[in-house]
């Protein structure tokens, strides 16, 4: 047998050996939605879901390694239980005590969006993450930097176990990162339960359906409740962040002070509200749309005619928005900080 041939089994030999201490299959998974959820937009097939990789995107988005001091995660500004948002502040928190320009949006229903951020900044989720791991006033990080701190931890052995390399890229990171995101999938609220016709509506609730497909559905649209878009909500710009919205991104005059819809969904639990949290209640928003609409050029189309609700139109129109809070989603487990990927001998709680 000539030394090339033995040099060729020999390594096909220590390929299979590795193999079998490392094995890389991988466990699909696949997210579930109701029927009449439309069909996503994200493409699965350029970062399809495996359980491996979501866990290494969970650990990642609750690791504070991915900040420039260790002292700020993903989840500090996108809370489980909270509907991935913070609640105590207006405004994100970042390294060092900063204060970011913006409130931190809720992460929900990501495979169904087409941009992100307030002003529509990223175009893809699978680079989202950049954006504050980069931002000074919140993660203050360089990809290039975070892969450095990861490679001398144990994160290499589940880069391996999800994508079958050990070597830590930034591609991979950003893309279990994303895996993660994308399991965060709220459809399991009273509405939900009424569209699938195993509940019903209380009357104040009904009353409140019909008042929001008035109203509120044309930029809130259901089943997602937002559509995706931008539009000028007739805020009063705030003199201390001069916040122009989209028109920070496109230049475009015909853009300013619009801002991405939000979604409706598990609004309960998602104050402060709006792009700068200026809102700590349902109520005050549901007065800003009705008595403090402040005209502009870009005011969107459906506010250029006041919207008008009494007062106990106002309160069922609460009862309704209500029905879009899913505990099972806000109190899921397998979102919530993952005990026992950083501390294997325990369970998470």
């Amino acid at each position: 047998m000539s030394k090339n041939i033995i040099i060729v089994y020999l390594s096909l030999f220590a390929f299979l050996g590795l193999a079998m201490l490392f094995p890389t299959n991988t466990t699909s998974v696949k997210i579930n939605y109701p029927d009449y959820f439309p069909k996503p937009n994200y493409n699965f097939n350029k970062n399809p879901l495996t359980q491996e990789g979501i866990d290494l995107g969970r650990k990642l988005f609750y690791d504070p390694i991915l900040s420039k001091d260790s002292s700020i995660s993903c989840s500090n500004c996108h809370l489980s239980y909270t509907a991935f948002t913070h609640v105590d502040h207006r405004l994100s928190h970042g390294v060092n005590d900063s204060i970011g320009n913006r409130n931190s949006p809720s992460l929900m229903n990501l495979a169904w969006h087409t941009s992100f951020m307030w002003d529509g900044a990223v175009n893809h989720l699978d680079v989202q993450a950049l954006a504050p791991i980069s931002h000074p006033a919140e993660m203050d990080e360089d990809l290039n930097n975070i892969i450095r701190k990861l490679k001398k931890t144990s994160y290499p052995s589940m880069f391996y176990q999800a994508f079958g390399n050990s070597k830590i890229t930034g591609e991979n990171l950003l893309k279990a990162i994303s895996q993660f995101e994308l399991t965060l999938i709220s459809c399991n609220s009273k509405y939900d339960s009424v569209m699938a016709k195993t509940a019903t509506f209380s009357l104040q609730e009904d009353n409140g359906y019909k008042l929001y497909k008035n109203k509120c559905s044309s930029c809130h649209t259901e089943p997602l409740f937002t559509n995706n878009q931008f539009e000028n909500n007739g805020l009063e710009i705030d003199s201390v962040l001069n916040d122009l919205g989209r028109y920070r991104i496109t230049k475009n005059p015909n853009d300013s002070l619009k801002f991405k819809i939000p979604t409706l969904r598990n609004i309960e639990f998602s104050f402060p509200y709006m792009h700068d949290g200026r809102y700590q209640t349902i109520t005050e928003v549901l007065n800003h749309y009705t008595n403090n609409i402040t005209p502009s050029n870009t005011l969107a189309k459906q506010l250029k005619n006041p919207i008008k609700l009494t007062s106990n139109e106002k309160v069922d129109l609460t009862a309704f928005l209500l029905t879009l809070t899913d505990k099972n989603f806000l109190f899921n487990k397998e979102h919530n900080f993952p005990y026992h990927l950083f501390f294997p001998k325990t369970k998470d709680k």
